[in-house]
């Protein structure tokens, strides 16, 4: 037998050891030092600038109501023109009020949920947003005023910017379904609040001003959906701390 004691070694001895898998690379280790952002979109800002104090005012005459409808002593000059609607839609009418149909207060109270988390999203934008063409050149600060909101190009960066991009988005998913309960409502009633209307009455003063509230809300869904998905995509996916097992 050929003794092999002082053969020299070509390859090392196996480990005992377990290999550990490779760990995930971080943005540093790809050497991306960059936080993540949310880009608001310019034609959302502007439909929360202009929606927001038109559901303000609607909520003050459905919640003041019967002070606020007409003959009663705050209809007139802030409501006055809700004396014409109230008789093209009856649930914002006498009719609905007298029957005690409470689906238009119920509604409005989720419009103020609503308003709440689209005016927690502007603040946010405006108080720790950046103008893009800032970015990387030393500025300190961005200089804002009441137009910067919609005139500029601007970025939210960080945790802060991914939470407001979180409450946009599900506000506007329930503009959009409590919009298209409102519809289904009549549809499932045989439009008994708007059925009496001739169909010019019915598509200039309730089918135009209440479709907004759902071409501009599946619009919005959209475009921030799109953002989510790709950052979810692009993203590196977030690793669950266990229990150590014991030995």
């Amino acid at each position: 037998m050929v003794s092999t004691r002082h053969h020299p070694r070509d390859f090392p001895p196996p480990s005992t050891a377990k290999a550990e898998p490779p760990s995930t690379p971080s943005p540093a280790a790809n050497g991306s030092s960059k936080r993540w952002v949310h880009v608001p979109s310019g034609a959302f800002t502007l439909w929360l600038i202009v929606s927001l104090p038109l559901v303000l005012w609607d909520a003050g005459y459905v919640l003041l109501r019967p002070h606020s409808m007409p003959g009663n002593k705050w209809h007139s000059p802030v409501w006055t023109p809700y004396a014409l609607y109230g008789t093209i839609d009856y649930l914002y009418g006498w009719p609905a009020f007298n029957a005690r149909n409470g689906f238009t207060a119920a509604q409005t109270v989720l419009n103020l949920f609503e308003t709440a988390a689209y005016i927690y999203y502007l603040v946010i934008v405006y108080t720790h947003g950046v103008s893009a063409g800032s970015v990387g050149r030393g500025q300190r600060k961005t200089k804002k005023g009441p137009l910067w909101l919609l005139k500029e190009s601007k970025l939210v960066s960080g945790r802060t910017g991914a939470t407001a991009l979180l409450v946009a988005y599900s506000a506007s998913v329930m503009t959009l379904g409590k919009t298209i309960l409102y519809w289904l409502n009549e549809a499932f009633s045989g439009f008994d609040n708007i059925g009496h209307n001739d169909g010019w009455t019915l598509f200039f003063y309730w089918i135009i001003p209440n479709g907004l509230w759902i071409v501009f809300p599946a619009y919005n869904i959209y475009t921030l959906g799109l953002e989510i998905v790709g950052s979810l995509e692009s993203g590196i996916p977030r690793q669950r701390v266990g229990r150590p097992k014991s030995t």
